[in-house]
């Protein structure tokens, strides 16, 4: 098999390629990496030299594509299906690459400061850090909750790159910073995309290792 994709499956930037491999179906061989383990971790560094995950090898085009925006870029373009991920017009295109760069830079990164502050010893936490990364969670909230009034998905009828990052992000920050009940159309695109089969699946994929997730609520 050509395509190799090294992740963690409770990595929220992990779930977007994932996302991608799902919807069009596309062959891969996964390899879980456990940077806790040393032959682990040096066998994936060799792979990807800063450490973070996801990776995607490619072997057929002596390839690897690092980063889960460049990941989803790739597959698109080199192991295209029938859910057009990254549009070929250039103007809808642009508006799927800002919507995925709004929820990976203005979701996902508060979301993950706040799990990371839990995360940390008792005597180096940062209460004011994640105050504002609360902030900023609600902030977006109330950005997709005007964006989200009459669209299905991410940008307009098409499910798009921009949903594969929405799908995590959302599902994580709600765990952070649940929606509750002021933001109802952030909800129904949350739901929509849970109910999405390739992202079920990849939920249903990190179900075992959800215990180790430090806002995990069952």
């Amino acid at each position: 098999m050509s395509l190799t994709l090294h992740f963690h499956p409770l990595a929220s930037f992990c779930w977007k390629p994932l996302i991608a491999l799902y919807e069009n179906g596309i062959p891969f061989t996964p390899v879980i990496v456990d940077l806790g383990d040393t032959e682990s971790r040096a066998a994936f560094l060799k792979i990807s030299p800063t450490g973070k995950m996801p990776a995607l090898r490619d072997d057929a085009r002596d390839r690897t594509a690092l980063e889960s925006t460049i990941v989803v870029e790739y597959l698109a373009a080199h192991y295209p299906g029938p859910v057009d991920l990254v549009p070929a017009d250039i103007d809808l295109a642009l508006a799927v690459r800002q919507a995925d760069r709004f929820y990976d830079f203005y979701v996902q990164e508060p979301m993950q400061k706040i799990v990371g502050d839990r995360l940390r010893p008792q005597d180096k936490t940062d209460p004011f850090g994640v105050e504002q990364a609360r902030a900023q969670l609600r902030n977006s909230y109330a950005i997709v909750e005007e964006d989200m009034q009459t669209k299905t998905w991410a940008v307009g009828d098409a499910f798009s790159m921009a949903d594969c990052s929405a799908s995590p992000a959302l599902f994580y920050a709600n765990k952070v910073e649940p929606f509750g009940d002021r933001y109802p159309a952030v909800k129904r695109y949350h739901d929509r995309l849970a109910q999405r089969p390739a992202f079920a699946r990849v939920i249903e994929e990190a179900q075992p290792y959800f215990k180790f997730f430090p806002y995990n609520n069952g």
